[in-house]
């Protein structure tokens, strides 16, 4: 920041705008704020992202066309048009949540009592959830979570990214100001169907809700975030934040999708190519006719696209004659092409070649973390902002577990750990766990320890089937003095 510069905030930034326009309401400033988002680039990427996801590519719009008569590109509707959609992207955003997200993240405190509250909160319901948040991050660059109340039960619910125009108190986009939410509702007018779009707008004071009318703000209601049972009574309380968490891919809040989707398209359009020129039988041949009256350059184009057939003639105009040309198609080229796009797209998107060579013959762990080395790059930034995310996540968290009496946890130190789905040589793994015995502890152990998934609940098994094992030696050992002599050794 320059000498002299001030720094100020997203809401001041709206309040400087609304003085600027003398007169100028809430309402007003947002009807604008909406209409430049709904056509913005972001907003857009973020829909192509989606589609693209659920295999809704531009493939799927494509013309076949020719040469017209007039020199100029026209649609040829008996030539073959196959609108094949290889959707590697899928695969790679697929690829990507399952790594990072496929196993419940692990919560490490010192305090049990919160450990276990924390446990049942973010329980396998929550994990589903968190899922489909990261196919947005990924998809869209940044998802969203609202926190709301159902009978007093904290909730968490997702938000299409689309749907949310943020507005942020700094520019890294850290802190959240206040939240408008645009999204369709279908209703019923008498007996027709109609959709309408509802508009809801969260900041630290509570929630307006409006419908938007001709790019206009009808105000139908306001209210606060949240409301609970008093003493018979129902009271509306605000958070002292906007309820909704954002979990980027990453800082820059770019989706997946900007990065590999000419890739895609270039998988798309090589494998409609091939098939289109394996499916023109009569394009591989064509007729030449000698002896035949000529035509312009526009028909000839046309005619030879079309149908398949040049017309010629001789020089002097006496001899005739009919020729075939052979056209292979080389499936060779195709397949090579393909190979280096599929390559290609997943080294822009730092995925996970499942193919690759570099476990070659001897899969020990050094070659199999270099073959995780570009996703797992990837997820470690992607892993910096969720866990961010969780910060402000768990002070919502510990707010309602204050409110609630169920205890202040406010100081409490939390570190989540996500539990990556990464392929190991097993048996490596754990020979390294038997031979670091006596150096590090037993929980650091069998948290590394590849059958593990709860090391918690195997310290407690651990320690039961000790506990059993020593009543069982004590046992024995009463037996012995019961039954021996004075030393405790038993008599034949």
């Amino acid at each position: 920041m320059k000498e002299g510069e001030v720094l100020i905030t997203e809401t001041e930034l709206i309040n400087a705008r609304i003085a600027y326009h003398a007169g100028i309401s809430l309402e007003e400033f947002l009807e604008e704020e909406i209409k430049a988002w709904k056509t913005s680039e972001k907003r857009q990427n973020m829909i192509i992202g989606k589609k693209y996801y659920e295999g809704e590519h531009d493939i799927l719009s494509r013309q076949r066309t020719v040469i017209g008569k007039d020199g100029q590109k026209t649609p040829a509707f008996n030539l073959p048009n196959n609108k094949i959609v290889d959707n590697q992207y899928s695969k790679l955003v697929d690829q990507k949540v399952n790594y990072l997200l496929s196993k419940k993240p692990s919560f490490k405190t010192d305090n049990k009592e919160y450990s276990k509250i924390l446990k049942k909160l973010f329980n396998n319901r929550f994990l589903r959830l968190l899922k489909r948040i990261g196919e947005d991050s990924l998809n869209a660059g940044i998802a969203w979570m609202q926190l709301y109340y159902d009978k007093g039960e904290l909730k968490f619910k997702r938000i299409d990214p689309e749907e949310i125009l943020p507005f942020w108190a700094d520019s890294d986009h850290t802190e959240l100001e206040a939240v408008c939410r645009i999204y369709p509702v279908e209703t019923y007018e008498g007996r027709q169907k109609k959709t309408v779009e509802k508009v809801e707008y969260y900041d630290t004071n509570g929630v307006k809700f409006y419908r938007l009318e001709n790019e206009k703000l009808v105000k139908e209601k306001e209210g606060t975030h949240f409301q609970i049972a008093k003493r018979e009574k129902v009271q509306g309380l605000n958070w002292e934040r906007v309820p909704f968490i954002a979990f980027k891919y990453n800082s820059k809040e770019i989706p997946l999708i900007q990065r590999v989707k000419s890739l895609q398209d270039a998988i798309n359009t090589i494998t409609c190519d091939f098939m289109n020129n394996m499916q023109e039988d009569a394009r591989n041949t064509i007729l030449v006719l000698v002896n035949y009256d000529g035509t312009n350059l526009g028909e000839f184009r046309y005619n030879l696209a079309q149908y398949g057939v040049v017309k010629v003639k001789t020089v002097d105009g006496v001899a005739g004659d009919l020729k075939t040309l052979q056209i292979e198609v080389n499936s060779e080229n195709y397949k090579a092409i393909l190979d280096i796009l599929k390559k290609a797209l997943i080294e822009n998107g730092r995925g996970l070649d499942a193919k690759s060579d570099k476990l070659g013959a001897n899969p020990n762990q050094m070659n199999i973390q270099s073959m995780y080395s570009d996703i797992d790059l990837d997820a470690n930034g992607m892993e910096n902002e969720y866990q961010a995310a969780f910060e402000e996540l768990l002070w919502f968290v510990n707010m309602h577990l204050a409110n609630t009496k169920q205890g202040n946890f406010t100081n409490e130190t939390v570190e989540v750990v996500f539990n990556r789905d990464i392929l190991i040589n097993e048996t490596e793994s754990i020979e390294n766990c038997s031979k670091s015995t006596g150096i590090i502890s037993r929980e650091t152990i069998i948290a590394q320890h590849p059958w593990i998934t709860d090391p918690q609940e195997e310290l407690k098994k651990l320690k039961a089937e000790q506990e059993e094992e020593q009543e069982k030696f004590n046992e024995y050992r009463q037996v012995f003095k019961t039954v021996g002599d004075k030393d405790g050794v038993p008599t034949e």
